[in-house]
């Protein structure tokens, strides 16, 4: 049976650990990689995800577009694995120049990471096949100093609301433990 769920969490809480282990359960998976290799620290991190899954999943690199280009892909896995929505929402605030995101508008920018949820959203519906969806909760800390990380928080925490609002099941992470946050448990 099809179903979405979204896994939450700080940095180095688990999700992608999680997420791993519940795709194992599926025959076939997708995996759509946000992470763009910036500097060395961040390809090793890649190469270290890439060696931890099954050498079976086939994967997808995507820096925005995520659901047109999921559409395109999709060669009927039975799960899709996107890991993670915090860098999709980095990659979408990020493209500008440090000059031209100075007077970018607020709303744009807002609009941009809206339209691509939306479309990764009305992904989730059209496709048969199950997802899993990583995205990290930023918005227990205190309130950025700056402007593109107040920002970041900002869209980051509307865009998991908007997946979480469309998901069968809801995870938060704490040091490991998963914690069931939808549905509750009766």
């Amino acid at each position: 049976m099809k179903k979405v769920t979204l896994i939450l969490g700080g940095a180095r809480s688990g999700k992608s650990h999680l997420a791993q282990e519940m795709a194992a359960q599926a025959k076939s998976v997708l995996v759509v990689a946000t992470a763009s290799a910036g500097d060395e620290s961040m390809r090793l991190r890649i190469e270290k995800h890439q060696a931890e899954r099954p050498t079976h999943w086939r994967t997808l690199e995507v820096e925005q577009h995520i659901g047109d280009k999921i559409d395109i892909a999709y060669q009927k896995e039975e799960l899709i694995l996107i890991d993670c929505i915090t860098l999709l929402v980095s990659n979408l605030l990020c493209r500008y120049p440090d000059e031209q995101f100075a007077t970018l508008s607020e709303a744009e920018s807002e609009k941009q990471v809206i339209e691509e949820i939306t479309e990764l959203q009305e992904c989730l519906k059209a496709l048969p096949a199950s997802f899993i969806i990583v995205s990290n909760e930023v918005g227990l800390d205190i309130v950025p100093d700056n402007r593109l990380a107040r920002l970041y928080r900002d869209f980051l925490g509307r865009a998991n609301q908007m997946l979480a609002r469309s998901a069968d099941e809801v995870y938060f992470m704490v040091a490991g433990i998963p914690l069931r946050v939808k549905p509750q448990k009766q």
